[in-house]
This record gives C-alpha cells, structure tokens and sequence, in this order.
C-alpha cells in the first residue's frame, strides 16, 4: 500500500524548497495540496511514498523529477477573457491609443498557464483590427511566458477540450477562431497563433532577454509569492516597460507598499497602474 501522508517537519522543509526555486509561497496545512498534485509522481517514479518523492525532488541530482514536481505545484486553472474588462479595456481605449503610434505594440502575457490569456489578448487584437482596417499599422505582438514546460507544450499545441471552451468563450468566437477537430477537440487557428511567441521564463530571474513592452498582464499570480519576491517582481515589471507603460494585476491584488514606480488608473470597472513618467 502506497504512502500519500507527509510528516509536518518534511511539510515545512518542501514549503521552503518550493520558495526557493519558483516563489510559490505554500500556506500552513496545505499538505492535502501537495499530496493531490504530487501523488501522481509516486507511480511514474515508481517510489514507494510522498516523502520519497518530495526527499529526492530536493536532490541537486534529481533534476527530472525536481522539474516535473515544481511544474505540479505551480500549474493553475485559467479561462478565456477572464474577468472581461481588461480585455475591453484593450479594445475601447488602449488599442485605438497605441494605434498612433505608427510602430508594433508589444503586450508580454506572464506567468500565461495554458494559453487562454495569450490567446485571449490576440482575438481581442484581430477583433479590433476587423472593426477598424488599417489600425495597428506596425501590428502587434504577445510575448507569453511561464514556468511550466508542460504548459508551455499544451499552449504551443493549442489544442483545447471542450470543458476547457466552455469556460468564457462565447459560440461566436469559437466559430471565428478555431478549428474543429475529428476528437471534439478544437484548435486556435494559425491567425491567432500567430500573433503569440511562448517562452519558459521564472518571474525571479532576469527580464533583460524578453526586452521592453508597452503592456503587460500578470494577473492572479503575485498572490502566490512572499512580499518580497513581489516587491522585486514588480520594480522587474517597471524596468521591462516603456514609458507610461502599463501593468495589469489580478482583480484581487493589489502593489500597495510594496513600490512607488506606479500610478494607479481607475476605469470602472477595474484598474489598472501605469508607470511613472
């Protein structure tokens, strides 16, 4: 019989390992969280307990197994247009405003899960751009990134379950920007894909590589992470913007005492914050 329980001491030695390495801060008693996303590796690996795997996924040397436990740990649900107004933002007010700019807009989607962010932002682009030909003159472009090779794959792939398209994607949309499959599966349509480049990036490294952009969404992902790994993250995210660029959060977060380099920005519904000039 196979052993899912975790000592507390093991418990509060992963939780620190977990911080470490991705910043995800794990709460007291979530041992129920560890053992629901990490069960699975006990029979891949073939070891004989949770502790095993959470032992050996702390070894240096084990860095397979390592990977694919912070890839479990750190996976989270997403939809398509979540929380709508950012997305309607974009349209009415951001969009036509970058349009003058003659060059292209660069939008990073971090920490983008399994794509519907990314791909979310591109629809909204391609919507504009039916309703006003000749906007957007230099295009657009999504630089979307996360932690997770897993997730990496399935955004690249594109492939989507029908449980995943009933999760904020109006039958309008899934006519216009996907393709069936013979699986009942569907498929985001080359259009929308091409506007979107997927790469691994850790929001506690460098940003120097992914270069500067006018927008930005990290959206509930700094609840995740201690306060000073948001404080860090967040003056990474004013350096990575140009100027007056803007960050979108999740509905629920907030940067309050943690940097001065913003101005918040009231829309009704929703805000957003705009860097410093």
């Amino acid at each position: 019989m196979t052993n899912k329980s975790l000592a507390e001491a093991e418990y509060n030695q992963f939780k620190l390992f977990l911080e470490q390495h991705s910043g995800i801060v794990l709460g007291d008693n979530k041992q129920y969280l560890v053992r629901s996303r990490l069960a699975p590796l006990m029979g891949k690996y073939d070891l004989p307990s949770l502790s095993e795997v959470v032992k050996r996924s702390m070894k240096p040397t084990e860095r397979h197994l390592r990977a694919e436990v912070i890839d479990a740990m750190t996976t989270n649900e997403t939809l398509w247009f979540r929380d709508k107004y950012p997305f309607e933002l974009l349209n009415n007010a951001l969009l036509p405003e970058y349009s003058r700019l003659g060059r292209p807009l660069k939008i990073w989607s971090a920490a983008c899960s399994s794509g519907q962010e990314p791909y979310s932002l591109a629809m909204t682009i391609l919507e504009y751009q039916q309703r006003k030909p000749g906007a957007l003159p230099g295009n657009a472009t999504i630089q979307a990134t996360d932690l997770s090779p897993s997730m990496l794959e399935r955004c690249k792939n594109a492939e989507y379950d029908s449980l995943a398209l009933a999760r904020g994607l109006s039958p309008e949309r899934k006519r216009q920007f996907f393709d069936p499959l013979p699986s009942g599966n569907m498929k985001v349509k080359d259009n929308v894909k091409r506007l979107v480049n997927f790469r691994a990036h850790n929001l506690l490294e460098s940003y120097s590589l992914l270069g500067k952009f006018d927008i930005i969404f990290c959206r509930n992902v700094l609840i995740y992470f201690a306060p000073e790994a948001k404080a860090k993250i967040l003056r990474q995210f004013a350096a990575a913007l140009n100027p007056n660029g803007i960050l979108f959060l999740g509905a629920s977060e907030s940067i309050s005492g943690l940097t001065d380099e913003f101005n918040m920005v009231r829309c009704n519904p929703g805000i957003y914050y705009q860097k410093k000039s």
